[in-house]
Parts: C-alpha cells; sequence; structure tokens
C-alpha cells in the first residue's frame, strides 16, 4: 500500500503562485496514476490533473489548464502541483491520490492540504 502525505498548502493572493508536494512512500507500482483533486467548500471532489508514474504522461482539467501543472520527480518519489494565476474558486482542499486509471478506485489519498485564494 502506498502512504501519500501533501505539503505547499497556504493562503496566497490572488493571481500569485503555490507548489503542492506529494511524497509517496510504501509500495508504489510502476502503472499507477497520481492525481491531484481538489474539494472546494460544499462541492464534490473534483479531478484536476493525473500523470502517469512511469510514464509522466499528463492529463490536466479544463478548469485549470494553462495555469495548473502536474509533475513528477521519480528519483524523489515525489508529485508536484504548479498553481499560478490563483483564483478565489481555487480555494479548497487539495488531496493527492494513486489510482491505476481515471475514474478507477483510488488506492490511496492523502491528507488533504488547504489552499486558500483570497481577492
Amino acid at each position: 500500500q502506498v502512504q501519500l502525505v501533501e505539503t505547499g498548502g497556504g493562503l496566497v493572493q490572488a493571481g500569485g503562485s503555490l507548489r503542492l508536494s506529494c511524497a509517496a512512500s510504501g509500495r508504489i507500482f510502476s502503472s499507477y496514476l497520481m492525481g491531484w483533486f481538489r474539494q472546494a467548500p460544499g462541492k464534490e471532489r473534483e479531478l484536476l490533473a493525473t500523470i502517469g508514474w512511469s510514464s509522466g504522461s499528463t492529463s490536466h482539467a479544463d478548469s485549470v489548464k494553462g495555469r495548473f501543472t502536474i509533475s513528477r520527480d521519480y528519483a524523489k518519489n515525489t508529485v508536484y502541483l504548479q498553481m499560478n494565476s490563483l483564483k478565489s474558486e481555487d480555494t479548497g482542499v487539495y488531496y493527492c491520490a494513486a489510482q491505476f486509471r481515471v475514474g478507477g478506485p483510488v488506492v490511496s489519498w492523502g491528507q488533504g492540504t488547504q489552499v486558500t485564494v483570497s481577492s
């Protein structure tokens, strides 16, 4: 079982940037699809971006395309989410997750990190 720990959240002004990190430990399958999700207040959890653990292939939701970038450091077992041009609607709890395919069951969730964007 893989364990995931997110860091990097905080309070930022609109237009600012943050980088979230997700450190993975334990058993990591090369076939994992790593994802960043966001849960805004009163809304369902939303998938923002994915990256293949071994392939490095990425995908981004339309709501963040061009502003957020997912990446991973294979040597450090860490996945990142670079967030630029932040908006107040980006406020929420951000979760890292491991799964085998989009829409499939999540194998492991991180504990989440709060991002608050002030306008």
